[in-house]
């Protein structure tokens, strides 16, 4: 047994906390205001603290109280979503999706529309997170889209790598003439610059300057361990970011950001994300098959 107060308590105190009033609760949920109060006392005995302040004709929730709504609500949220998916059609389908973050953010989320209008039956439940899931294991998660390097290879899991990306060297437009009064060079505009460092990225700063025959600037460098994050430094006139177009695709085309010597610096190709699914999963679920399609065909 769950050392838990009764549900219909907890329930009534998340109603309540939320609308910090014992009157309203009780209209929103078919009761009296006694019973709500008197649910509120047993709930405070529980718990050996108090709740809520009460003050003339209003209550208002404790640090404590205010807490646990928090929590209850994010709790209820997901026992309504559960109870929603039981309740689907039959022939909807519920998908769960694991994505890295930036990916998420930047490519993969402004697609979703697209690709749920052409299958109006497929519910996507989409969860962030840098960590690479193996997918032999962690059955609660249907695809797993990742950064970096590929997933480690599991029996009866199949990979597909979205494709190559250019690395780029991406800086705001505005920067560009305050650092260039002479028609300096890039590699020139270089040395002046920020550089800003995604942490996570497997092509670093170092990486890239080695590959240009160009020597590293010796000062610090600012960092972020997500790539959104860098590409939105960028955009704020911070400095240079190395990242990919894939994810800056946006911010180049609303001319937020420019491409730093596309002509003058070797270009960087690399394999950076990668679409994971089980093998038998896939075969037999028609939703993970139209997913996978859909995001091969938009990364292609």
């Amino acid at each position: 047994m769950r050392r838990i107060p009764p549900m219909a308590r907890l329930h009534t105190f998340e109603v309540a906390a939320r609308l910090q009033s014992f009157a309203r609760a009780a209209q929103a949920l078919n009761l009296t205001a006694s019973a709500v109060s008197h649910q509120m006392r047993d709930l405070e005995q529980h718990f050996g603290r108090a709740l809520f302040e009460r003050r003339h004709r209003r209550v208002q929730t404790t640090p404590e109280g205010q807490r646990l709504c928090e929590s209850l609500s994010r709790v209820f949220d997901a026992l309504e979503a559960a109870c929603a998916e039981v309740a689907l059609p039959a022939q909807d389908q519920v998908l769960t999706v694991h994505c890295a973050p930036s990916l998420a953010i930047k490519w993969l989320g402004p697609r979703l529309p697209a690709l749920l209008e052409a299958h109006p039956t497929l519910n996507v439940r989409l969860s962030t997170g840098a960590e690479a899931l193996d997918l032999g294991t962690v059955r609660e998660v249907d695809v797993a889209l990742t950064y970096g390097l590929p997933p480690p290879a599991r029996t009866g899991v199949e990979v597909w790598p979205l494709g190559p990306e250019r690395i780029a060297v991406l800086v705001s437009p505005a920067l560009v003439p305050k650092l260039m009064p002479k028609r300096a060079k890039p590699a020139e505009l270089l040395q002046q610059l920020a550089l800003i460092d995604s942490t996570l990225s497997p092509f670093t700063w170092p990486h890239w300057f080695q590959q240009q025959g160009l020597p590293l600037p010796a000062r610090p460098r600012p960092g972020f361990d997500r790539a959104a994050m860098a590409i939105a430094a960028a955009v704020d006139g911070m400095g240079a970011a190395l990242e990919s177009t894939r994810l800056a695709a946006r911010e180049i085309e609303r001319g937020d950001l420019v491409e730093l010597g596309p002509q003058i610096f070797r270009p960087i190709m690399r394999e950076l994300h990668f679409l994971s699914v089980r093998r038998s999963d896939r075969q037999q679920r028609p939703a993970i098959e139209a997913f996978v399609a859909g995001v091969l065909q938009a990364a292609a």
